[in-house]
């Protein structure tokens, strides 16, 4: 099958900037400001609103692992689809908790997101070139 490597290059790119974006956001939140400030933040709004203290916690800690561990993969190239697929599911709880804090609020940071998982969830396959799973699987089956 012949590549054509400016498709590859592009998929690269938008993986990569997707991937830098999510590991920081996920790494800022589990070991700079820390999960309990993390949760705090949230929570006093949340009281205010009526939303348990579990969903909270539930979707502070997902959403960080995620964003951490899916920016990770996604430069690396591993579990693109699931790791894509968990992206989007966190996307949309952070939509969710910002609207429930304020209905109104600022999508310049999660909009961006938003378009860059959309993009590479509907790349061929075929583009991923420059990947350790397309490594991995070219020694596979040599």
């Amino acid at each position: 099958m012949e590549v054509d490597y400016n498709f590859a290059v592009f998929e690269l790119v938008f993986r990569l900037f997707c991937g830098v974006l999510f590991i920081y956001q996920g790494f800022d939140k589990l070991f700079v400001v820390g999960m309990k400030n993390v949760i705090e933040t949230f929570s006093s709004e949340a009281n205010r609103k009526r939303v348990p203290k579990f969903f909270v916690v539930v979707s502070s800690y997902f959403s960080s692992i995620v964003e951490f561990v899916g920016g990770a993969l996604l430069i690396l190239g591993l579990f693109k689809p699931i790791v894509l697929t968990l992206l989007g599911i966190d996307l949309v709880i952070v939509a969710i908790a910002f609207s429930t804090i304020q209905a109104m609020w600022d999508m310049k940071n999660v909009f961006p997101r938003l378009m860059l998982v959309g993009i590479l969830m509907v790349t061929p396959n075929s583009w991923e070139v420059f990947s350790l799973r397309n490594l991995i699987e070219y020694f596979i089956n040599k």
